[in-house]
């Protein structure tokens, strides 16, 4: 089992809803950044889905691509990222890691490398947002091989005929982009997304994890009731981008996080 494997058990014992944050890697800069990823787990997160900058993020809104473009105006590298991974890791051993981002720059690296890589940094999963299942020999099965979870994406446009191509090869957990579009382009509703998980639930025993459109406790508490958990980015992110320092931006997980756990 992964540690992925493990938290959701954990919190499926519990009775518990999950709640996964997403950072952008080096935004504002490193030391920030990390300072910040550490002080996630004690904020409440369950997962922590660190973004990986990318020149090029075609599934993301003005707030991710920003902060795509000011850590890699600052230096952040796919290395640099597994460093930070790895410094996590020196104080927190549990907590899953999830590296989401796109294809380029882990096939520039190199897939054998990449994955021995971030295996020894303490990666537990990847979200690659423009590999498609047809793809899978690319990444999805050697990364499985190497003892992470590949983490799917599911949206509103995924009809049942496309679904359960989707759901193979998929572990960890089912990521459900809650609205049609970019990040943070709209507000998730629950009685539109709960269906919806319904229906991907009833094809898989993995959980379904709900993000896009979720900003405040109320909305990641209404989520998380019709789904295994919840996911917020952009907001947070958005904190960052205005200057807030890592304790504020902390501060603001945790109510998002204990909205979560409430539902």
């Amino acid at each position: 089992m992964t540690r992925i494997d493990r938290k959701f058990a954990s919190l499926n014992a519990a009775g518990k809803k999950a709640f996964v944050a997403y950072i952008m890697a080096g935004d504002p800069d490193f030391d920030t950044s990390l300072e910040i990823v550490k002080g996630l787990p004690e904020a409440g997160v369950d997962v922590i889905e660190l973004g990986l900058p990318f020149t090029d993020p075609m599934a993301d809104g003005s707030t991710i691509q920003l902060a795509g473009q000011r850590a890699l105006e600052g230096g952040m590298t796919l290395n640099r990222t597994l460093e930070m991974a790895r410094a996590f890791r020196e104080t927190d051993d549990t907590t899953p890691i999830v590296l989401m981002g796109y294809y380029n720059p882990i096939y520039s690296h190199g897939v054998a490398q990449f994955l021995d890589d971030a295996k020894a940094a303490g990666i537990d999963g990847l979200i690659v947002v423009d590999l498609p299942p047809e793809e899978d020999s690319e990444l999805c099965i050697p990364a499985q091989e190497a003892g992470l979870n590949f983490i799917r994406l599911a949206t509103p446009t995924t009809d049942d005929k496309r679904l359960p191509k989707v759901l193979t090869n998929t572990s960890g957990f089912v990521y459900y982009v809650s609205i049609t579009g970019i990040t943070g382009a709209a507000n998730a509703v629950a009685t539109d997304v709960g269906p919806e998980v319904a229906r991907i639930k009833a094809k898989t025993d993995l959980p379904v994890i709900v993000g896009f459109g979720i900003k405040t406790p109320e909305a990641s508490r209404d989520i998380a009731s019709v789904a295994d958990g919840a996911v917020v980015g952009s907001a947070i992110v958005e904190r960052i981008a205005a200057g807030d320092s890592p304790a504020e931006v902390c501060a603001f997980v945790r109510g998002l996080a204990e909205g979560a756990h409430s539902a």
